[in-house]
């Protein structure tokens, strides 16, 4: 498996090369990525490494004391919109990651046989569901080089080549941008339905 050496997530250069050095980055802005824009949430470990001194360390965040690292996710400017409850997921995945995979997200897919295993072992993790672990394997096999067996049919229709529709497809300022208006156009279409 290649890992892909930049990303174009965040727009900042220093966010971006950390997510793509840094499974536990990557890991921790997909749970940030709810309800606020995609760059926001993917700058978020950089953040929060900036503000523990210059190292996103897991295992420290996981044993921090909640309403310290509440405060420190809601330090202006806040690392969410939410960021109190954040926090608290935040906090929680990381316990998984220091318990389960040795304080390595990359740990999560080294070792699976196929997609339907990896599929299973994302949607277990504090912060995911089914929609959310379908987008992240994708993300992982579309750019990240995790691509087990059936990892296309774990994804569902994020796993599809060619497609615009969530931020597996974001890899420049211009498939952010058709992913924006897939989007929209989807929340459109749903607003219609429920209206007539």
């Amino acid at each position: 498996m290649s890992q892909r050496q930049e990303f174009y997530l965040t727009g900042i250069p220093e966010a971006d090369a950390l997510l793509a050095r840094d499974a536990n980055a990557l890991l921790l802005g997909m749970v940030l990525d709810q309800q606020i824009m995609m760059e926001k949430a993917f700058a978020g470990p950089a953040v929060i490494a900036e503000r523990m001194g210059g190292t996103l360390d897991v295992a420290a965040i996981a044993g921090a004391a909640p309403d310290e690292f509440a405060s420190l996710c809601s330090a202006k400017p806040a690392i969410h919109r939410f960021p109190g409850s954040m926090a608290g997921r935040l906090q929680a995945l990381c316990q998984v990651l220091v318990d389960e995979y040795g304080r390595d997200a990359s740990n999560i897919w080294a070792t699976v046989s196929s997609g339907a295993e990896l599929k299973n072992r994302i949607a277990a993790l504090p912060g995911f569901g089914d929609e959310k672990a379908s987008i992240f394997i994708a993300f992982l096999g579309k750019q990240y080089g995790v691509t087990p067996d059936g990892w296309r049919e774990a994804a569902g229709r994020y796993g599809i080549e060619g497609t615009f529709i969530s931020l597996a497809d974001a890899c420049d300022l211009e498939s952010i941008t058709l992913v924006r208006a897939s989007k929209k156009a989807a929340k459109l279409a749903a607003k219609q339905v429920t209206i007539a």
